[in-house]
C-alpha cells in the first residue's frame, strides 16, 4: 500500500470518528451512545459526573486525532510554521487534558479492571510520548522529536482502531465487555508496535 493511500485512509478514518462523535455525542446526546445506553443498564451506575468527564475526553482527544495528521504529514514550510507550532501547543494541550481525564474514566470502564488497566496505561503512554517529544524540540532535536510525535498520535490513533476492533471482537466473543475487554489492549498496542516498525525502518 502506497504512502499517500496510507495518509489518505489516515485522514478519512480520523475525520469520519469526529464526524461520528460530534453527531452522537453533540446532536442526538450522550445517554443514546451505544456504550453510554449499556451502562445505564446497570443500576448502581452513576452518569454524573462521569457524562461530564466524558464529554471533556471527547472534545480534546477529537481535537488531537484531527490535528495530528496535519502536523505529521504536512511538511512545516516558513509560511506554515507558525501555524505548526500553534497546532503543536493546542495537540499537546489536548494530549494532556483528555489523558489525565482519561485516567479517571479507566476506574469506570466496561469491562472492569482488565479494560481499565489497558486504557490506563494507554493515557499513561499517550501523554509520555506526547511531553517526550515536546521536550525533544526544546533542546532541537528534529529527527527525535518527530519520531516521538508518531509514537503519540499512533496512540491518538486509538480512537479510530477501537471502533474498528470492537464490533468483530464482539462478534467473536459473543458478549460485549468481553469483547470490551479485550479491544482495551488491542486499539492501541499494535499501533504503537507498527509505528516503532515504521520509525526503526526510516532510522536505517
Amino acid at each position: 500500500m502506497g504512502r499517500k493511500i496510507i495518509l489518505v485512509l489516515i485522514f478519512v478514518f480520523a475525520f469520519s470518528i469526529a464526524g461520528y462523535a460530534v453527531v452522537q455525542y453533540g446532536f442526538l446526546g450522550a445517554s443514546n451512545a451505544g456504550l453510554v445506553a449499556f451502562k445505564l443498564q446497570k443500576p448502581d451506575f452513576e452518569i454524573s459526573p462521569w457524562v461530564d468527564v466524558l464529554y471533556i475526553h471527547i472534545v480534546t482527544a477529537l481535537l488531537a486525532l484531527i490535528i495530528g495528521p496535519f502536523q505529521l504529514f504536512m511538511k512545516p514550510t516558513k509560511d506554515r510554521r507558525r501555524r505548526h507550532k500553534l497546532l503543536g501547543y493546542v495537540y499537546v494541550s489536548s494530549v494532556t487534558v483528555s489523558g489525565i481525564v482519561s485516567t479517571y474514566l479507566s476506574f469506570f470502564a466496561t469491562g472492569g479492571w482488565i479494560a481499565g488497566l489497558g486504557f490506563m496505561l494507554l493515557d499513561v503512554w499517550w501523554v509520555a510520548t506526547t511531553l517526550t517529544a515536546v521536550r525533544k524540540i526544546t533542546v532541537h532535536d528534529l529527527q527525535a522529536h518527530k519520531a516521538w510525535m508518531l509514537r503519540s498520535y499512533s496512540l491518538t490513533f486509538a480512537a479510530v482502531t477501537l471502533r474498528l476492533w470492537l464490533a468483530p471482537l464482539v462478534l467473536i466473543m459473543g458478549d460485549f465487555e468481553a469483547g470490551y475487554r479485550i479491544v482495551a489492549w488491542v486499539c492501541w498496542i499494535p499501533n504503537l508496535l507498527v509505528m516503532e516498525a515504521v520509525i526503526r525502518k526510516k532510522a536505517t
